[in-house]
């Protein structure tokens, strides 16, 4: 029995039944890391006496004793004197860090090119990207490099990657998870989700991770708790759980700039859910068509403020080491706040994002869930898109919208097109979680497609 490809449910089921030791089980990850994972480009800092539950770990969120460098040469040795809270809750439950991911810098990017480290390969093709910003913990899942992985998502970092690579990806609503000890992008979009095998695996990490910590001012006490069965047990995979519900299918989802392959594949998983017992709803969201140039204006003038304290005094470097991207986004957030252009452009993208979020809002007074495609395009070539920022940009037209609106979102995979994984996004009201999980899960166990794996021998 090769362990590395356990479930994180059977994993702890394995422990308890004492089918392997927490000796074994980190051995034979490491063993894996030290066979795939200099190729892959995953890790940036390993930690050699791991124990426990091994998870991977973006490398922005705080880890004592491990580097927590965001992939930016401006802060490439730190280390940090505390852990994150997530970090400190999943060690409460026996995970520990196996070690930190790769990333675009600062979490800028839908690639993964953009880190200072190098680019992180996609497993199923690597000549291919493998989605961004959290590109090294998408990959260490879907290589089987760790049993599940920590990421964050500000404009679909977690779900994009985690269509593009195969795997299953959650963005839990903002507020769900705290951020203290993530380095912020943009504070009112940040969120700390997760990369797992299962939907089931991706439920007990919410489980164990979610609620408030006194250090978040925005993350909410109560903390995520499955409603149907306890902790740890399969659940949620007859279809006649899914009875009565009813799943909106946003139009503006479906037109240009979706690839045809990708678009086939999603339309299947939808008729698949519909065959599953779901009641399909054509429903509309028009203000998807302003959410990237919203969400640039937004985002850009928070990295603004926020990176403004890596000024090589206090903390960081000289800034000449931030790599091109975060300059960029720095000059464009300085720009939109700056005094004359402040209320053309910062105020207005805000006022946007309200009519966003009631599009939303709206739907969801008809729907309980929202799916549609997670990306428009399976994985390019590396270096494809790297010197067309606006090309790289709209690769997040489908996630943006409800990182504006603040709500859950997951990514299930649902098929391959040209021989690359498609990830079905699945979009829920704010706080619940639930229904999104549910949806998956039903989804994904009763399909074969949460079982394929790149051949990486």
């Amino acid at each position: 029995m090769d362990i590395t490809k356990l479930t994180l449910l059977e994993t702890i089921e394995g422990l308890k039944n004492g089918d392997f030791s927490e000796a074994e089980l980190n051995k034979a990850y490491h063993d894996r890391i030290l066979e795939h994972g200099k190729k892959l480009n995953v890790f940036l800092d390993l930690n050699e006496n791991s124990t426990g539950i091994p998870v991977a770990v973006k490398s922005l969120i705080s880890t004592k004793g491990l580097k927590t460098s965001s992939a930016s040469k401006i802060i490439e040795n730190y280390d940090p004197p505390f852990n994150a809270t997530v970090i400190d809750k999943l060690a409460s439950h026996n995970v520990s860090v196996i070690g930190k991911t790769n990333q675009d810098e600062f979490a800028m990017g839908s690639s993964g090119e953009n880190s200072a480290f190098g680019v992180t390969k996609n497993p199923w093709n690597l000549d291919k990207v493998p989605g961004g910003s959290s590109s090294g913990s998408a990959v260490a899942v879907a290589a089987d490099l760790a049993v599940f992985s920590l990421g964050t998502d500000t404009g679909g970092s977690i779900r994009q990657p985690a269509s593009l690579s195969g795997v299953v990806g959650l963005k839990p609503s903002y507020g769900r998870v705290s951020r203290y000890g993530a380095i912020a992008m943009a504070s009112s979009l940040d969120q700390i989700g997760t990369f797992t095998k299962t939907v089931g695996d991706a439920r007990l990490v919410l489980e164990w991770m979610s609620g408030g910590d006194g250090f978040d001012s925005n993350a909410v006490d109560e903390s995520f708790k499955a409603q149907k069965q306890d902790s740890g047990q399969a659940r949620m995979t007859d279809p006649a759980d899914l009875k009565g519900v009813k799943v909106g299918v946003p139009k503006e989802y479906f037109g240009a700039g979706l690839d045809s392959g990708v678009e086939k594949t999603i339309k299947d998983a939808i008729a698949k859910l519909e065959e599953l017992g779901v009641e399909i709803v054509e429903i509309s969201l028009p203000n998807t068509k302003y959410a990237v140039a919203v969400y640039y204006i937004i985002m850009a003038s928070e990295v603004s403020s926020n990176l403004a304290r890596f000024d090589g005094l206090r903390f960081g470097g000289t800034r000449d080491l931030f790599g091109a991207e975060p300059k960029r986004r720095i000059m464009l957030g300085t720009f939109a706040l700056s005094t004359g252009y402040f209320d053309d452009y910062f105020i207005q993208a805000a006022k946007v994002r309200t009519l966003i979020k009631q599009d939303f809002d709206e739907a969801f007074k008809k729907v309980d869930v929202i799916v549609g495609p997670v990306s428009p395009t399976v994985a390019w070539n590396i270096g494809e898109k790297i010197k067309d920022p606006l090309t790289m940009y709209l690769s997040d037209a489908y996630t943006i919208p409800a990182s504006l609106a603040g709500i859950p979102g997951l990514s299930v995979p649902c098929g391959f097109s040209d021989g690359l994984p498609v990830g079905l996004q699945i979009l829920g009201k704010y706080m619940d979680e639930e229904m999104i999980l549910n949806v998956g899960e039903v989804y994904e166990q009763n399909t074969e497609w949460h079982k394929k794996k790149p051949d990486l021998d």
